[in-house]
């Protein structure tokens, strides 16, 4: 990644493969001029940025996308997808000169045997598009339809308790019923807890409405339920709230109380000069059921592939100042459950030892916006004390090399989320999901105003096609960047340059907005 690529198109990989590249400026903030170059300042990570490309992350995302071809679609955990991937990246690393550590844990596995579906029974027939909501249970119910404190309009915020307390709910009719709740404050499973207790036989969640929050809703319970559960879009839930008096709703799922998958931990054989002061770098390696999730994260797990690949190549993995631990993580699409597993499974003293946390979750969207984890807390909460270091180490280096970038909410959307919760401070990268790109940012970052950052998001797209290089090119030489000088060079991160603060765990992190709430 030595410089800037406007695009990457027609690469080959046993044939033709186009990548999705963002096109335009990329250097404008969203106000004031645009950042310019530093000519002549050394950021002194040049040796590890340079030595890691974007070829060489393609070539680990390509090998994902061939383990997923050869395991039904997906590398998601519980599956043999993911086993193969998990395989790959032990070999990998180990044929670099890394110790690894394959770490088991179990967790309740979902699988989806038949497509959900919604159907508006009454006063008229329709379909209404729909996905099921991981964990759900199976069920062919029709039913009347009970809206359930819902707020429209929406308002300007998220705001609604739709179904988060108890008493939102009326006695169930006597038949079977189907309760229609919408997004809100609350987790998915608390509303639908409170269905299932009320009596309800079904529930729909719908999108709440404001921007980011109204196409197909789709996200996890958390645990496995006893009724159907299925999510749709803020324009049909609405329009299913307005003249909907009777639905069906169909899924057919499957489970494992006690599936089994892993996380992978590669650590650097050898000393370093401050070995109480581990930089545990990671990344998720599975998928979701529906596709392959090259972006989500192939990017990331390609990514850290990538970087530990060449600090062992240019022998920067002898000259440490402080230990770096790569982990790749299982099963954070089911709930951040692999970083939990992890986390927990440290005594305080181990946990003691972790002097930062750097998490790489989807860094080649399509659609990308250089988004840094808010720690300062600037734009929302902020992290642990530390973790706005962390984040000055990605934003120095971005203006340094001319290009913007934004805080993203430290929500607990991914694995970084167990870390922060124990005060261990955090930072990292994401170029955008589901979100929706803005006029604003896109004048800055170029793209398309009004399309979400990866539209492939969480689906069966999200394969070798759903990159841009750009975005890889860009975030994956910062990713590099802050490994090398949280590793290499030992630069504290701490306001009063000490060791280590004393550490004050963050509020308990949910596995994320668009997972749970």
């Amino acid at each position: 990644m030595r410089k800037p690529v406007a695009a990457l198109a027609c690469l080959t990989l046993a044939g033709s493969l186009s990548l999705a590249a963002t096109t335009g400026p990329a250097v404008a903030a969203p106000t004031g001029p645009a950042p310019k170059p530093k000519a002549g300042v050394s950021l002194g990570s040049d040796v590890l940025t340079k030595a890691v490309t974007v070829r060489g992350i393609l070539q680990h995302e390509r090998r994902l996308q061939s383990i997923a071809n050869a395991n039904d679609g997906n590398r998601a955990s519980g599956q043999p997808g993911f086993d193969a991937s998990a395989d790959y990246v032990a070999a990998t690393m180990r044929a670099s000169g890394y110790r690894v550590t394959r770490q088991p844990f179990t967790f309740p596995s979902f699988t989806e045997l038949e497509p959900a579906t919604l159907t508006q029974t009454a006063p008229t027939e329709r379909e209404v598009e729909t996905a099921v909501m991981e964990y759900s249970g199976s069920g062919d119910v029709t039913g009347e339809l009970v809206p359930i404190d819902l707020v429209l309009p929406p308002t300007a915020e998220p705001s609604s308790t739709s179904g988060c307390e108890a008493s939102d709910f009326p006695a169930a009719p006597a038949d079977d019923a189907v309760a229609l709740i919408q997004r809100g404050t609350c987790d998915f499973s608390t509303k639908v807890t409170n269905a299932e207790e009320a009596g309800y036989d079904a529930v729909v969640i719908f999108n709440e409405g404001q921007e980011g929050r109204q196409e197909l809703l789709q996200g996890t319970l958390g645990a496995p339920v006893d009724i159907p559960v299925v999510g749709t879009s803020f324009e049909d839930g609405q329009a299913l709230a307005d003249e909907a008096t009777e639905v069906n709703v169909f899924t057919s799922t499957d489970g494992d109380p006690a599936a089994e998958t892993e996380n992978v931990i590669v650590d650097v054989p050898g000393k370093t000069k401050r070995p109480g002061q581990v930089v545990v770098v990671g990344a998720h390696l599975d998928s979701v059921d529906a596709g392959p999730g090259i972006n989500d994260n192939g990017s990331g797990t390609s990514t850290l592939l990538e970087i530990a690949q060449q600090m062992a190549a240019k022998k920067l993995t002898s000259k440490l100042n402080r230990p770096v631990r790569f982990i790749f993580f299982g099963a954070e699409e089911a709930g951040l459950l692999g970083s939990e597993a992890y986390v927990a499974s440290l005594r305080p003293a181990q946990q003691d030892k972790i002097y930062a946390n750097l998490n790489f979750d989807m860094l080649g969207s399509p659609n990308y916006v250089r988004f840094v984890y808010d720690g300062d807390g600037s734009d929302s909460t902020a992290g642990p004390v530390g973790s706005a270091g962390i984040e000055q180490i990605f934003t120095r280096y971005f203006k340094v090399k001319g290009l913007a970038s934004a805080p993203t909410a430290f929500d607990g959307r991914s694995d970084y989320g167990p870390f922060i919760a124990q005060g261990i401070p955090a930072g990292g990268l994401f170029s955008g999901a589901e979100g929706i790109k803005t006029a604003e940012e896109a004048a800055t970052y170029g793209g398309t105003a009004d399309e979400a950052y990866d539209s492939c998001y969480h689906q069966a797209c999200d394969d070798i096609n759903n990159l841009s290089g750009k975005a890889l090119n860009e975030l994956g030489d910062a990713a590099a960047h802050a490994t090398y000088v949280l590793t290499a060079t030992g630069k504290g991160i701490y306001p009063d340059g000490s060791r280590q603060a004393t550490r004050t765990p963050a509020p308990r992190a949910q596995a994320g907005d668009a997972a749970r709430r």
